[in-house]
């Protein structure tokens, strides 16, 4: 009963503070359609991706034809109007169009192909229709933000002309703008939707799979087996259990909810202010985008932007997303000591062989996927395989076994959980093919080197005031393209290897869901734990601090990233990268051996900056002011 309760509230919850989940529940002949077009969708991409993908546009043309015909059934205009009759009917012309612009696009391939560009006034209105149903889809499934962002580079792409001094450009007429969004692989079926259309709907396909079949059970199972008796233990449970799930879901919102439901109540239950609780979860939560193995769905369309290999970027992030794990655990530590709390009894706590007899063959997948990546196969091969042993694992155990209509239901979710992906990929085609279209990209990047003054330091600020903004409104993936293809360019221009560029851009673009006004992630959590919500994102801001520190150390040294470094190299800024983290949680939380004055915050947190800024003599430097505070803190 308690189970079913949570589960009541996660849904609640997720419909409350993740749009993508707030859509209509049908019963009867209209819950079979939609189970059969998800699910459809699903086996579309399992067969795929184990038999081989269709040639580009089609695969692509598929994939967007399911995911708006699922969006305009399931979104309505308004949500207040879910139980509307009329609405229904209009939705269901939209995802009529759906189809149309689909299957256009397949039906007469060859003959596209063979006109090479040459267009007739049936393209042009199916293109045009195509830009709309995109631009509605995507308002209804993530907001209007992206949308009207999106409309405003289309607008830009027509007014060229009228443009004021470098932003000006030629020009284009409406039907050039819209055969170039539609029938190319510039626009609405660009790299984003590509990338959408494997490995990120197979990766979410598999993150319905570990869930149904309790790997997120056992993280929670095995954080508490080992961190539940330390001091204050269920934060740092919910620090370990939140990064290993957070990998996978790819949804700051899903995670939170998803483990919070039980971490948040546990962190209550010791002690912690329901605002910390909240703020620890949300924290943790989002930086599972960052966290590999799977890291999101933005990873994979950065493998493909910069045409590096999945596993190189997975490497190049293991070593500054630990940085920000142990950021967040040792403040939970701290806070912990400073509040005088305690962890859990050893009643209270799983044991981890128990765990792992019940359980451990579950994390298998994830052992094979880590195999396959670093083999050197797709992501998409990777996957699908991870996929085909969840489900034959389940089997094992009587309590992970998956019956029929349980495979259904993960089918059906796992389609569910990649409308808003994939809309956002397909909306944000229009922002890269104006681009490219206008050359907008490279203006925007003369237009950052002169604002910084060929100075890399304000290059890095300001795009990092960017992503934030841009992310306060934005999926992590759409902000992620949007300054990928407008503001990394220009980082690369100051010199930072483009790897780091677009690690850089990535990181602001996920740590902005806990950047208030609109720190989903950290509402999500207040909802749960009963909390203010903007104190609670003001909370979750100060633990995920490192976040906001360690891109600014990558993009001045790689050999945090682990490229083009020497061994000594890279041991060196890890062990100074540690300490500067340690000095720096010591300092905004006020506490080292106790509770800290003025002067130690300000010893500590000036260390940090030493300790963190590459090269050895700022290292000592901040060694021995951190010695300074240790002194002071034992004396």
């Amino acid at each position: 009963m308690e189970k079913e309760k949570l589960e009541e509230k996660s849904i609640e919850l997720l419909e409350e503070y993740d749009p993508t989940r707030n859509y209509r529940h049908y019963t009867g002949i209209m819950a079979i359609i939609i189970t059969i077009i998800a699910v459809s969708l699903s086996l579309f991409h399992l067969y795929t991706a184990g038999f081989g993908i269709l040639l580009a546009l089609k695969q692509r043309a598929v994939h967007l034809g399911f995911i708006f015909t699922l969006i305009f059934l399931l979104y309505p205009f308004k949500p207040s109007f879910k139980n509307n009759k009329f609405v229904l009917m209009f939705d269901m012309v939209l995802a009529f169009l759906s189809i149309v612009i689909s299957g256009y696009i397949i039906i007469n391939y060859r003959e596209l192909v063979a006109r090479a560009g040459i267009y007739t006034e049936l393209d042009h209105i199916i293109a045009i229709i195509a830009i709309l149903v995109v631009l509605e889809g995507t308002r209804r499934v993530i907001g209007w933000e992206l949308p009207l962002i999106s409309s405003l580079f289309l607008i830009y792409s027509h007014f060229g002309q009228q443009m004021p001094g470098v932003l000006a450009h030629r020009g284009y007429s409406w039907s050039r703008i819209a055969s170039h969004m539609y029938f190319t692989t510039e626009g609405i079926f660009g790299i984003p939707l590509g990338v959408s259309a494997t490995y990120i709907f197979l990766f979410l396909l598999l993150g319905a799979f570990a869930k149904r079949t309790g790997l997120g059970d056992l993280f929670i199972d095995l954080a508490m087996a080992v961190t539940g008796r330390t001091t204050g233990g269920p934060a740092k449970a919910a620090v370990v259990s939140s990064g290993l799930m957070g990998s996978i879901s790819g949804s700051s919102v899903a995670n939170t909810v998803t483990t919070g439901s039980f971490t948040i109540p546990l962190m209550k239950n010791v002690g912690y202010s329901p605002r910390f609780a909240a703020a620890v979860e949300a924290a943790a939560s989002t930086g599972g985008q960052i966290m590999p193995p799977i890291m999101g769905a933005a990873a994979f369309i950065m493998a493909e932007f910069i045409g590096v290999r999945y596993v190189d970027i997975a490497k190049a992030a293991i070593l500054p997303a630990l940085l920000y794990y142990i950021a967040v655990g040792l403040m939970v530590h701290f806070e912990a000591k400073k509040s005088g709390l305690s962890g859990l009894s050893a009643d209270e706590t799983p044991k981890i062989i128990d765990v792992i007899k019940t359980r451990g063959h579950m994390i298998l997948p994830l052992i094979v996927i880590f195999y396959y990546l670093f083999r050197g196969y797709t992501p998409l091969k990777a996957a699908y395989v991870g996929i085909l042993l969840s489900f034959a694992l389940s089997y094992l155990k009587k309590d992970t076994r998956m019956n029929l209509k349980e495979i259904i239901i993960t089918l059906k979710e796992g389609a569910e959980s990649a409308l808003g992906v994939a809309a956002a990929c397909a909306c944000v085609g229009f922002i890269v093919g104006a681009t490219t279209l206008t050359g907008l990209g490279l203006k925007f990047t003369s237009i950052t080197v002169a604002l910084a003054q060929g100075n890399l330091f304000l290059a890095l600020v300001f795009t990092m005031i960017a992503c934030t903004i841009l992310g306060t409104g934005l999926p992590t993936t759409a902000t992620y393209i949007v300054l990928a293809t407008m503001a990394a360019p220009a980082l690369t221009h100051l010199g930072v290897p483009i790897l780091a560029a677009h690690l850089f851009v990535l990181y602001f673009g996920v740590v902005a869901d806990l950047t208030p006004p609109a720190a989903l992630a950290a509402y999500a959590g207040a909802g749960i734990a009963g909390s203010n919500p903007l104190k609670t994102g003001l909370t979750a801001v100060k633990l995920a601090v490192a976040g906001f520190v360690v891109p600014f150390i990558f993009a001045y040294s790689p050999a945090l990233l682990l490229l083009d470094s020497s061994v000594g190299q890279i041991i060196l800024i890890t062990v100074s990268s540690i300490l500067g983290v340690l000095a720096l949680a010591a300092g905004v939380l006020g506490y080292l051996v106790r509770e800290a004055n003025v002067i130690e915050r300000v010893l500590l947190s000036v260390s940090a900056i030493f300790l963190l800024i590459p090269g050895w003599q700022t290292d000592i430097i901040g060694l021995v002011l951190f010695g300074i505070a240790w002194f002071l803190q034992k004396k």
